[in-house]
């Protein structure tokens, strides 16, 4: 245990101390309003460089990541089928897909995955 606690704490102060480094020799800029626009070819740029986005086709796309890393998730399991008992192994599946599907019914209920609204 206390071991445990000794190795919490030297990660917390090895990460804390790099963040103070990086924030004390990082370089300060100073923003500028030539320096932040875009340069085109000596021209004032037509239009808007920041263009908005849709916030529904960004959710659907960190909704699709995810699915992506469970599915990652879900294939070494097929392996673990013939290491482990088949009843630690059923549960596991299971709770983890119950999990899933929970969290794609959340994301149905509230409307996350229709596309037009």
């Amino acid at each position: 245990m206390m071991l445990n606690i000794s190795m919490m704490a030297m990660a917390l102060t090895v990460s804390a101390t790099l963040m103070l480094g990086c924030f004390l020799i990082s370089k300060k800029s100073c923003m500028d309003r030539e320096k932040s626009s875009p340069f085109e070819c000596g021209f004032d740029p037509m239009s808007s460089p920041r263009k908005p986005f849709s916030i529904h086709f960004f959710l659907i796309g960190i909704l699709f990541l995810v699915f992506d890393v469970e599915i990652a998730i879900i294939l070494p399991m097929i392996i673990l089928l013939k290491i482990s008992s088949s009843w630690n192994w059923l549960l596991v599946m299971l709770t983890f897909m119950v999990v899933l599907i929970a969290g794609l019914y959340h994301e149905w209920n509230n409307g996350a995955l229709k596309w037009m609204t």
